[in-house]
């Protein structure tokens, strides 16, 4: 009998290892499933962060972008503002000199002397509106040599300026602000 209660007792045991077998096995079953599931949510989480990393980039971008075109648009504004003159100011300019080719000429009648004294005012008036605006004539005679502001057209030879000096005037050149509208036509002494 005593064996008979050894051997049930082993039997038992036995039944209580397998039964305490199983459920250890359905724990490691359901941990790896856990793992997975786990592992599978911190691939999302990652690849979440991945896009909202490149979205935030691309709305970086997009930002700086956005700031560049206000930026050259309220250039190029104000550039228009400043240089709004110039279309008119490139019409007027033959203009002007056509007056003062015209006040050149000598005249001897009374008739002739008023008619130039009214062109006078006329150019006077067309040279202070066009002043008004930023327009200036470029200086010439007794100024060194600048081809961003002069057109050579001649040299000449004079003892009384150094090489490289304008010394005639041909034609008037003219600026609006800081832009050359027209280059002066020059003699430069060789």
């Amino acid at each position: 009998m005593e064996q008979e209660k050894k051997t049930n007792t082993m039997e038992e045991e036995v039944e209580q290892v397998k039964e305490s077998d199983q459920p250890e096995e359905v724990e490691v079953e359901e941990t790896e499933a856990e793992l997975v599931d786990e592992e599978t949510e911190v691939n999302q989480v990652k690849a979440l962060e991945a896009k909202v990393e490149e979205l935030n980039q691309r709305l970086v971008r997009n930002q700086a972008d956005y700031d560049n075109f206000r930026r050259r648009t309220r250039k190029e504004k104000e550039a228009d503002a400043k240089y709004r003159a110039q279309s008119l100011a490139e019409k007027l300019i033959p203009a002007l000199d056509n007056f003062e080719r015209a006040m050149m000429v000598q005249v001897d009648s009374e008739d002739g002397k008023s008619l130039l004294q009214g062109m006078e005012m006329v150019y006077r008036q067309m040279k202070e509106a066009l002043e008004s605006e930023g327009i200036t004539a470029i200086e010439t005679v007794g100024a060194p040599f600048d081809p961003h502001y002069h057109q050579a057209v001649a040299q000449a030879e004079s003892d009384e300026y150094d090489s490289n000096v304008v010394v005639e005037e041909m034609q008037k050149g003219y600026m609006l602000k800081d832009r050359v509208i027209r280059p002066a036509m020059v003699k430069v002494n060789a």
